[in-house]
């Protein structure tokens, strides 16, 4: 296996609340020199949660997304507060989007999203045994929840109308995880 290039230089080229962008200036142990950009986060921890209300259903909702600016269907997430666990997280989640907890919960793995550019990775949380239970929220609308059919999923990615990445590998790591679906 190869070793790691060397870091010559990190720049700071821009920054906001969110990110940072910078440059890496790395040599590579054939001595090749690279000049490298990526967005790092501010260390942001997040989870996307995979709720099955019974063996052969999942929990999905429609909300806006600004990044490509319509409404996407996808699972329900968001960020890991300093104090809680992923699985926290996850439960607390799902009682603001979807009006539910789950009774069991178990980390399925982690997901990197363009890793040659971005320093953000997703904890992917499967949660079953759903009971009401509401908490508020910082969605500033009500997200459409959709009871879908775990068969229906691959049409879904098929039409188009499910393409959110992230959805659609944590979707398949439940189902490779999960006997019996």
């Amino acid at each position: 296996m190869r070793s790691l290039p060397t870091i010559l230089k990190t720049e700071l080229l821009a920054e906001s609340g969110w990110f940072q962008i910078e440059a890496l200036h790395l040599e590579f142990s054939n001595g090749q020199q690279r000049v490298y950009e990526r967005l790092r986060g501010s260390g942001y921890q997040s989870v996307m949660v995979v709720a099955l209300p019974d063996p052969h259903h999942v929990l999905l909702v429609r909300e806006y997304a600004v990044g490509v600016e319509q409404r996407v269907l996808g699972l329900p997430k968001g960020g890991v507060e300093a104090d809680e666990s992923p699985e926290q997280a996850a439960n607390r989640e799902l009682m603001e989007e979807v009006g539910l907890r789950a009774g069991r919960l178990r980390e399925l793995g982690l997901l990197t999203l363009a890793p040659g550019h971005l320093c953000h990775s997703c904890r992917v949380v499967l949660a079953e045994d759903l009971q009401p239970c509401t908490a508020l929220g910082d969605e500033p609308e009500p997200l459409e929840v959709m009871r879908v059919p775990l068969a229906r999923v691959p049409a879904l990615v098929a039409s188009g109308e499910l393409h959110e990445a992230r959805a659609i590998a944590a979707l398949f790591m439940a189902l490779s995880n999960k006997s019996g679906i």
